[in-house]
C-alpha cells in the first residue's frame, strides 16, 4: 500500500554548539512538545551515473523512527517535494515496483543498487497550536553519511530541519529567521543524500558571460528534457494536464534540434527528432481526445435547451470516452516500451556527450538570430501562400509554433526583444489553433450525427453544433490576419 503526501521543509546547517532558539515565540505556536529521540538508518538506491540524485529524486529504505519504510521523494515545481511511502517488507534490496513506476523514465530497465547509507540521531520538537494541533516539526539531526562504491567516503555534520505538518508556509519563513538569528545557515544542498554524494554528482555547466551557440542550444535541450521527465511522472501518476505538458516538452525538444540543426551533428540528432515526432503522435491521441470532449461539452451547454434534442451529451461522452481509453492504453504501452527508453537514453547521451559542430563554438549572438530568422521566413512564406488562396492554415500554425519556440530559446541571450517576438508568434499560433480545433470538431460532429441517425436518434443538434464550429473556424481564419500582421512587424525582428 503506497501513501503520498506533500513535504514542505527547510534545512539549515549548524555547528555542534549552535543552540536551539525558543520556537514557542513563533506566531501561532502556543507550546513546544517534549522532545522525541529517534535513531534512523537509511540505505539509498540509485543507478549508474546517479540518474535519480541528479534529477533531485531520492529513493531509500529506512529503519527506525515513526516513518520506517521505503520512501520515494520527487521534486515539485513550488520547491516542495512529494513523498511516496511503502511498508518495509522483508526484502532489503528489492525496491517495491509501486515506487519505481513514478520514476520509470529514469530507472527504465536498469538495476537499482545501494549508493549511500545515512544514519541519523534525531531529536524531534513538535510545534503545537493552542488546541494541540501539530503545526510543524523541528528535527535536530546528527548525521553520519557514507557514499558507497569501490571506495567508501564518510562525512558527518549537524543540521536542523523544519517541516510543516498543519501549519502555514509563513511559519517556515518565521522559523528560518529565528534559526538564522542563532547563526544557522540555509543548507548547502537540497537533501542529505545530495550532500553525501556531492563529489560524485555531475557538475552543472559553467556560466559564461559570452555564451557560445552550443551553450544556448544545449541549455534549452537540458531544460526541455527535464520537463519531459517531470511530465512523464505526472502521466504515470494520472496528474491532470500531464499528457499535454509531456507533449509540449517533446515538441519543444524537436523544435530546438530542428531550428538549430547546424549546431549538432545531424547524423545524431535527426534520428532523435524522428523519435520525438513518434512520441508526440502517441501523446496527441490522448491529449486531443481530452481537449475535444471538453470543447464539445461546453458547446452543448452554450446552446438553448430547446435546440438540444436527444442524448447528445451521452453520445459525445461515450464515443470520446472509448477513444480516450484506447489512447491512454497506447500512451501507457509506449512509455514502458524499449523504443521510448532508447529515446531517453539518446537524449541523455546528447546532453552529456553533445555532438557539436564547429558552428557550436561561435558566439551565440552571431549564430542564434540567423536560425530564428530562418523559422520566421517559413512563417512569412506560408502566410503569403494562405493569403493568396494557395496555403494551409494548419501548416502555418505549425510554423508559427516553431518560430515561437526558437524565439524563446533566443531569449536567454537577447532578453525582452526575443520574448516580445515569441509572444506575438504565440498569439498567432493560438488563433490558428482555434481554427484547427474547430475544423477537427466539425469532422467529429458530422460522424456523430450520422451515427445518431443510424441509431434512430434525432441528429438535429449535431447539425447545430457543426454550424457553430464552422462559424468559429471562419472567425479564427479571419482573425489570423490581424495576428499575423502584428507578428510580422519589422520592429519585432531588429534583434535578429
Amino acid at each position: 500500500m503506497v501513501t503520498a503526501h506533500r513535504e514542505s521543509e527547510r534545512k539549515y546547517d549548524v555547528t555542534p554548539s549552535t543552540p536551539l532558539p525558543d520556537f514557542a515565540a513563533l506566531p501561532e505556536v502556543a507550546r513546544v512538545d517534549d522532545p522525541v529521540r529517534e535513531e534512523l538508518d537509511g540505505t539509498y538506491f540509485d543507478l549508474p551515473g546517479l540518474r535519480l540524485a541528479a534529477a533531485g529524486v531520492t529513493l531509500r529504505r529506512r529503519t527506525g523512527g515513526r516513518d520506517a519504510g521505503w520512501h520515494l521523494k520527487i521534486p515539485a515545481e513550488d520547491g516542495a517535494r512529494t513523498e511516496f511511502r511503502h511498508p518495509l517488507g522483508r526484502a532489503a534490496r528489492a525496491v517495491p515496483e509501486e515506487l519505481i513506476r513514478p520514476v520509470r523514465a529514469l530507472v527504465r530497465d536498469d538495476q537499482l543498487e545501494p549508493v549511500a547509507r545515512i544514519q541519523t540521531k534525531r531529536t524531534v520538537h513538535r510545534l503545537l497550536s493552542v488546541d494541540g494541533t501539530a503545526l510543524a516539526e523541528v528535527a535536530d539531526d546528527q548525521v553520519t553519511g557514507q557514499a558507497l562504491g569501490s571506495t567508501v567516503e564518510v562525512s558527518s555534520w549537524r543540521e536542523i530541519e523544519v517541516e510543516l505538518v498543519d501549519g502555514a508556509e509563513e511559519l517556515l519563513a518565521a522559523a528560518g529567521q529565528l534559526l538564522e538569528a542563532t547563526g544557522a545557515q540555509p543548507a548547502a544542498g537540497p537533501s542529505k543524500l545530495a550532500r553525501v554524494l556531492d563529489r560524485r554528482l555531475p557538475a552543472p555547466p559553467p556560466a559564461r558571460k559570452k555564451p557560445r551557440a552550443g551553450d544556448v542550444v544545449l541549455d534549452a535541450v537540458r531544460e526541455h528534457h527535464g520537463r519531459l521527465i517531470s511530465a512523464d511522472r505526472g502521466v504515470r501518476l494520472g496528474t491532470p494536464d500531464s499528457v499535454h505538458q509531456m507533449r509540449v516538452a517533446a515538441r519543444r525538444l524537436r523544435t530546438v534540434l530542428g531550428a538549430f540543426r547546424p549546431v549538432f551533428d545531424r547524423g545524431v540528432t535527426d534520428p532523435i527528432r524522428d523519435e520525438l515526432q513518434w512520441l508526440g503522435r502517441v501523446l496527441a491521441g490522448a491529449r486531443d481526445t481530452e481537449v475535444l470532449r471538453e470543447r464539445l461539452e461546453k458547446l452543448v451547454d452554450a446552446q438553448p435547451p430547446e435546440l438540444v434534442l436527444g442524448p447528445v451529451v451521452a453520445r459525445i461522452g461515450s464515443t470520446l470516452a472509448a477513444q480516450a481509453r484506447d489512447a491512454d492504453a497506447e500512451v501507457a504501452a509506449a512509455l514502458d516500451s524499449d523504443r521510448y527508453f532508447a529515446l531517453l537514453h539518446a537524449l541523455e547521451t546528447l546532453i552529456t556527450e553533445p555532438p557539436l559542430t564547429d558552428e557550436a563554438s561561435a558566439p551565440a549572438r552571431a549564430v542564434v538570430p540567423r536560425h530564428v530568422r530562418r523559422t520566421w521566413k517559413r512563417v512569412r512564406r506560408l502566410a503569403v501562400a494562405v493569403h493568396e488562396g494557395d496555403g494551409n492554415l494548419h501548416e502555418l500554425r505549425k510554423a508559427a509554433k516553431r518560430a515561437r519556440y526558437a524565439g524563446e530559446t533566443a531569449a536567454t541571450v537577447f532578453g525582452k526583444p526575443a520574448k516580445r517576438y515569441a509572444k506575438r508568434m504565440k498569439k498567432l499560433q493560438t488563433v490558428l489553433g482555434e481554427h484547427q480545433d474547430a475544423v477537427v470538431a466539425q469532422d467529429v460532429l458530422r460522424t456523430m450525427g450520422s451515427q445518431a441517425h443510424l441509431a434512430g436518434e434525432n441528429g438535429f443538434t449535431f447539425g447545430v453544433l457543426h454550424h457553430a464550429e464552422r462559424d468559429r473556424a471562419e472567425a479564427a481564419a479571419a482573425a489570423h490576419r490581424d495576428a499575423y500582421a502584428a507578428a510580422a512587424k519589422k520592429s519585432l525582428r531588429r534583434w535578429m
